[in-house]
């Protein structure tokens, strides 16, 4: 680490002017391109927009914004607030206390403690607050978490500015009316349209200084703090067009149509798809249950062998988990399948579970609230299991037709469904409201989903494991294509079981 200044005065014009000098002399740390960006433009720049990708480093950068500030201002007031207090608390603030603990100038200046940073010199008039404000209460108790700050000297720091209120943003902006040196910083992932973040990257552009953080491999100012193999990984496995890796990994917006799970003309030529079933005998044969909660519901059987889904099998009122176990007992013989995942959500389907146990069949319950295997992307089974299918329909997969049983309500339920993003990870919408949206439960695309939940190695003696990628240009007749065979997809009918 270089030689700093023994006291706070020595720090002077060049630590004012050149927060990254800062960083670089009082942490010994050099700041990515993107965060030198940010802290050379700091003291010119009232209002700075962070938009990054997954783990950049932005919340040390405002950390640094606000030493800087500290140290080189004359009795500056902070104010810093996110999303939620556990937010602030694991995110910038945890980040401040890091940073003081690599310093002995900082230690010897400030006291911290949980939610206040504050000169030795001037606690009352020097200082840092880390503010919260109640997600249930009203626009103008929001907006008072913020209110009364004109100092002379103040910044206000926003992380995961993306979901605060406008209330609460309106109150920060009232501050910048007044005062000597003012400035507004905030920062997020771009998972909302909508809200403080989209509007200064996209409306307000003007008045904003927006700065992107991506971590693209092929990015030359990406961020060296996130693996460059691992935003490989997530763009091979998913996609460049999957909104994770574009929110995550290459810190953008998804696109205008983001919230849409699916779009219509996908589903459709998915349903005019259809694989020779001699092509699929080396894949799993996969069995997903969903059990009718209401009057109204229907229990649905959803069969799928590998890259080829079947018609639903459709009951509605079936007076009990008998009628059901020897109903899916059949179905489970006639298709020979490999393994069987039912809805364990509510315990609904628990009886179907039982009583096919009693006829020798072992099902796997499937909660859909329950954490997802992969989960640090998707926020519940539900989602996890959901944009498996959607990826193993932009894929390849074949759905049964247009004209079969349960199709059109499959169809319309999967492009009605909208997701959103929780955190960082992905969210779909409740399924009470599809329900409302669409008039009916989405009971096939919940069996069909329920086909993803894990991976199945086929039962039959000699096969070996097989897994396929949810994004990949999969061809798996590329074989059979070169050798000049007939093609395996075509105007051949596979639907014995239909």
């Amino acid at each position: 680490m270089s030689k700093v200044p023994k006291s706070l005065s020595d720090a002077g014009k060049r630590w004012l002017e050149h927060p990254a000098a800062m960083v670089r002399e009082l942490f010994g740390v050099t700041p990515d391109p993107w965060q030198e960006e940010v802290l050379e433009a700091f003291p010119r720049t009232k209002r700075i927009a962070m938009k990054a990708s997954k783990g950049p480093g932005k919340s040390a950068c405002l950390s640094w914004l606000a030493w800087n500030f500290l140290l080189t201002r004359p009795q500056p007031n902070i104010v810093a607030t996110s999303i939620s207090g556990d937010n602030l608390r694991d995110g910038l603030w945890k980040e401040c206390a890091y940073w003081y603990s690599k310093s002995p100038l900082l230690q010897a200046a400030f006291n911290i403690t949980t939610t206040r940073i504050e000169s030795k010199q001037d606690p009352r008039n020097w200082f840092m607050s880390a503010r919260t404000w109640p997600k249930s209460g009203t626009s103008e108790e929001q907006a008072n978490s913020l209110a009364g700050f004109h100092a002379p000297y103040t910044l206000f720091l926003i992380d995961e500015a993306g979901g605060i209120p406008d209330s609460v943003m309106a109150a920060a902006e009232g501050a910048l009316s007044t005062g000597i040196e003012v400035h507004m910083v905030i920062a997020g992932n771009p998972t909302h349209r909508e809200g403080p973040l989209y509007r200064a990257c996209t409306t307000e552009a003007r008045l904003w200084r927006v700065v992107t953080i991506s971590s693209d491999p092929d990015d030359p100012q990406r961020s060296t703090r996130v693996s460059a193999e691992w935003a490989r990984e997530q763009i091979e496995k998913y996609g460049r067009d999957h909104p994770y890796v574009i929110v995550n990994v290459l810190g953008n917006w998804p696109p205008h149509s983001f919230n849409a799970l699916i779009g219509d003309d996908e589903v459709a030529a998915a349903m005019k798809r259809m694989y020779r079933e001699s092509d699929l005998g080396s894949y799993s044969r996969i069995i997903g249950i969903d059990v009718a909660r209401l009057g109204d519901d229907q229990s649905v059987i959803a069969r799928r062998h590998g890259l080829q889904a079947y018609p639903f099998i459709r009951r509605r009122n079936v007076e009990s988990g008998q009628i059901g176990a020897s109903l899916t007992n059949r179905i489970w013989g006639e298709f020979r399948a490999d393994a069987a995942f039912i809805d364990g959500t509510g315990g609904f389907g628990l009886t179907w579970h039982d009583c096919l146990a009693d006829l020798g069949r072992t099902t796997i319950p499937i909660g859909f609230a329950q954490k997802a295997s992969q989960e640090q992307r998707y926020y519940n089974k539900r989602a996890e299991m959901y944009f498996e299918l959607i990826q193993w329909i932009k894929s390849g997969g074949a759905l049964p037709p247009e004209d079969a049983d349960g199709s059109a309500e499959f169809k319309k339920a999967l492009v009605n469904t909208t997701f959103t993003f929780k955190g960082d990870r992905l969210l779909l919408e409740e399924k009470d409201d599809i329900k409302a949206k669409i008039g009916f439960s989405p009971d096939e695309a919940d069996a069909l989903a329920l086909t993803f939940a894990e991976p199945v190695s086929p039962r039959r003696q000699g096969i070996a494991r097989v897994s396929y990628s949810a994004v990949s240009d999969y061809r798996p007749f590329a074989e059979l294509d070169q050798s000049g065979g007939r093609s395996a997809v075509g105007d051949y009918n596979p639907f014995k079981f239909g």
